[in-house]
C-alpha cells in the first residue's frame, strides 16, 4: 500500500474547543486490583465473533491481571446505543470508531482519549497512513485494524449468464449491464435500503463523480453542500434509479442480516450486483448456503460518470477502527496497540476476509475480488470517507433519510442538498 495516502477530509477537522475531561467516573479498576476493559464491536457471528473473542483472551493472557469484557453489538444499532453510552458517562473502554466528523464530535464533547503518546513505533510503522483517519487537531483518537474501499461486487456466472461479458467501466456501460440482467431474469443490483446508509453509498459515488477534491475537502469542514456538484450528483442519481436497477422490494431490504439481505440475495445468486465496501466478500460467506465463499465473486470500480469534476479512479471508503474512552485504563491503549500486530491482523484478515490495516499483514489477502480492491486503492488518486462518517451523525442521518426519500420517490437532489444544508445549520 502507498504509505503517502490520505482519506480525505479526516485529519482536516478542526475543533474550536475541547470539553473537559476528568469529570466522568474511572473506569476498570476491580475488586480484586486488576484491571476490567469493556470492549464493544460489531461482529455479532461466525468467525469475526470468534476472532475478537479469541483476541481478548490472547491479551489477558499477555497481560495478567486484565479481563476484557467483550460485548458484540449489531451494525445498524452500534451508532445509536454508542452515543447514549457516551453521553451517559459510562461508555465502553474500547468502542469502534471510523474517524471523519463523527469521531471529531466525540473528541469535541471530551469523550475519547488522546493516545498520540500511547501508540507504539511499531504500530504506526505497521498501519502507516491510516492512522490519520483517526486525527483531529493533529492528535490521534484511534486505531485503524482495516481499509475498506469500495466498489461494486458481482457474480461472474451471472453476468455469463446474461451475455454481459465485462466488467462496467462507466455508468453507461452499468446501465446496459443491467438490461441484460433484466432481459436474463436476473435482478441486477441488491440495495438494502431499509438500513439506509448502503443507499445512501450510491449517492455518496456519485458525489465523488460529481465534485472535485477540493469541493470534497471544503465540506469536510463546512459540513455544507454549498457548490452545484452535490446537485449534479443527486440528479445523475435519479437518472440511474429511473432505469430500474435495483431488486424487487429494495426498500424493505436490510444490508448484511440473513438470506433476504442485499448481501444474502448476491450471496445465494438472487441478484448479481452490490455496491459495498470491502468487508462484503466475508458478510456474503457467511450468507452461501454452505457458509464458504462464493466461488465466483469479482470486482470492479464505482463507474465513471459523464461530466463530472472528480478525479478518475478516486475511491470512497472508510476505515475500521477502534478508540478508547477518555477515563479508560491505560491498558486500553496496550489493547490497541496488541490489534496490530502482524500476527493478530493476520488472522483479522482471515476471520473477517478482508484488507487489514497492517501493510505487513496484507500478504495473507488471497481471495481474488479483495486483490483487486487493494490494486485500484493503491492506484487510486484519493480516497474519501463514506460521507455520513465524515460529516457526523446529525448530518449525516439527515443526509441518509434524504437519499432513501429519494428511492422511495418521496424527495428529489434538491431535497438532499436542503437537507444538509439544514441540517448542518443545527449542529
Amino acid at each position: 500500500m502507498k504509505r503517502s495516502k490520505i482519506l480525505t477530509g479526516c485529519a482536516a477537522i478542526a475543533l474550536s474547543a475541547l470539553a473537559l475531561s476528568g469529570c466522568a467516573p474511572s473506569s476498570g479498576d476491580s475488586a480484586d486490583g486488576g484491571t476490567t476493559l469493556t470492549f464493544w464491536h460489531n461482529s455479532t457471528t461466525g468467525d469475526g465473533k470468534k476472532y475478537w473473542e479469541d483476541t481478548a483472551a490472547a491479551f489477558e493472557k499477555a497481560n495478567p491481571g486484565v479481563t476484557i469484557e467483550v460485548q458484540s453489538l449489531q451494525n445498524e444499532e452500534m451508532d445509536g446505543k454508542l452515543q447514549t453510552a457516551l453521553n451517559s458517562g459510562d461508555a465502553p473502554d474500547v468502542f469502534m470508531a471510523r474517524g471523519g466528523g463523527k469521531l471529531a464530535d466525540v473528541v469535541k464533547a471530551g469523550q475519547a482519549m488522546d493516545l498520540s503518546d500511547g501508540i507504539s513505533a511499531d504500530a504506526k510503522a505497521a498501519v502507516g497512513s491510516s492512522l490519520s483517519a483517526f486525527e483531529v487537531d493533529g492528535k490521534n483518537y484511534g486505531m485503524p485494524v482495516s481499509v475498506l474501499p469500495s466498489g461494486i461486487f458481482y457474480s461472474s456466472d451471472l453476468f455469463t449468464q446474461a451475455g454481459v461479458t465485462t466488467p462496467p467501466a462507466t455508468i453507461a456501460d452499468l446501465e446496459a449491464a443491467d438490461e441484460k440482467l433484466k432481459a436474463a431474469g436476473i435482478d441486477p443490483i441488491a440495495v438494502g435500503a431499509k438500513d439506509a446508509w448502503p443507499a445512501a453509498h450510491w449517492y455518496y459515488n456519485f458525489a465523488l463523480r460529481a465534485c472535485s477534491k477540493d469541493v470534497l475537502d471544503t465540506a469536510a469542514e463546512s459540513r455544507k453542500f454549498d457548490d452545484p456538484c452535490w446537485l449534479k450528483a443527486g440528479e445523475d442519481l435519479q437518472a440511474f434509479i429511473d432505469t430500474a436497477p435495483f431488486n424487487d422490494g429494495f426498500l424493505t431490504t436490510a444490508a448484511q442480516q440473513g438470506a433476504g439481505s442485499s448481501a444474502g440475495l448476491l450471496a445465494n445468486k438472487q441478484a448479481s450486483m452490490e455496491l459495498m465496501g470491502a468487508w462484503d466478500p466475508g458478510v456474503i460467506t457467511s450468507l452461501t448456503p454452505d457458509e464458504k465463499p462464493l466461488a465466483d465473486l469479482k470486482w470492479f470500480p464505482f463507474p465513471e460518470v459523464e461530466g463530472g469534476d472528480g478525479e478518475p479512479g478516486a475511491m470512497m471508503g472508510g476505515v475500521d477502527g477502534f478508540s478508547c474512552w477518555v477515563n479508560a485504563p491505560k491498558e486500553c491503549v496496550d489493547f490497541l496497540n496488541f490489534m496490530v500486530e502482524q500476527s493478530n491482523q493476520e488472522a483479522y484478515a482471515d476471520a473477517f476476509q478482508t484488507l487489514p490495516a497492517s501493510q505487513d499483514a496484507q500478504s495473507v489477502v488471497t481471495d481474488p475480488a479483495l486483490k483487486d480492491v487493494l490494486a485500484s486503492y493503491n492506484d487510486a488518486p484519493y480516497v474519501v470517507v463514506w460521507l455520513d462518517t465524515l460529516y457526523g451523525q446529525n448530518v449525516g442521518n439527515a443526509l441518509n433519510v434524504a437519499v432513501v426519500d429519494m428511492f422511495a420517490g418521496k424527495g428529489d437532489a434538491e431535497s438532499i442538498v436542503s437537507a444538509v444544508n439544514d441540517a448542518a445549520a443545527k449542529s
